[in-house]
Order: C-alpha cells, then structure tokens, then sequence
C-alpha cells in the first residue's frame, strides 16, 4: 500500500508572475497530491478566488501593478469571513527580517524565502493547512 500523499485533496492557488516559479511550485505541490491553479497576478488571482476556493494561497510578494501584500489585504477584507482564515503563505525573493514583518502584517500566516526546497514547502503547506483545521 502506498502511502499517501501530504497534500492530497488540498486546492492550491498559486499567484507569481514569473513562469519558472510558478512551473516550479506548481509540479512541487502537484507531486505531493494537492491540485493547483497557477496565475500570474494578483488581479487573476482576486478574479478566480471566489469560483476556485482555495484551501491554502501561496503568493510572491513583487509583481508588477498590484503586489501581494495588497491582493492579501484585499482578501482579508472579502466577505464572507471564511477569506479572513484562508491559509496564506508569502513566497519571496526577499528573505530579510523587514519583510517577513510586513507579511505577517499583511495578513499573510507564514513567510518564505526562493529558492525554497521541495521538501521544505510540503511541510511548510502542510503545517499550515493542520494548524488551521486545529483552530476550526
């Protein structure tokens, strides 16, 4: 019997403008059993957020036009309140302590700096996704 996936079942979206990343997060989180919808924008990503109903958003902070820390805020704000717990993870270039301070204040759960090892975000989502069903 194999044993199962960590993120099976779980809906993921993806916002990050450059294509390698999202290539790359994408067949990451799509190996571990989780389904994934990749966009380049913060703009798509608000458009689909409410037909998708991601269960964890993992999101680059630096893209052209609006940013990530203003696509989170602007889906804390949504209603209903379900998008105030949506499990958000900021997935950055920018390692330092300044910006995982203002993702965190953002509304983002957890900060993590690319180059991120596959490993590593498997754990990282599926932490996350436990902590919040622990809270629920």
């Amino acid at each position: 019997m194999e044993p199962s996936l960590p993120l099976a079942g779980l809906n993921i979206l993806v916002v990050d403008d450059d294509d390698d990343s999202r290539f790359y997060i994408t067949t990451v989180l799509e190996a571990d059993g989780a389904t994934v919808r990749a966009v380049a924008s913060a703009e798509v990503a608000f458009k689909v957020l409410s037909e998708l109903q991601p269960d964890v958003l993992i999101c680059d902070i630096a893209m052209p036009g609006e940013d990530g820390y203003t696509l989170i805020r602007k889906i804390r704000a949504l209603k209903p309140d379900i998008y105030r717990k949506l499990p958000a993870i900021a997935l950055t270039a920018y390692g330092d302590s300044e910006y995982r301070s203002r993702a965190l204040e953002a509304g983002f759960q957890t900060h993590v700096a690319k180059p991120v090892d596959p490993g590593e975000l498997v754990a990282i989502v599926a932490d996350l996704v436990a902590s919040y069903l622990n809270k629920a």
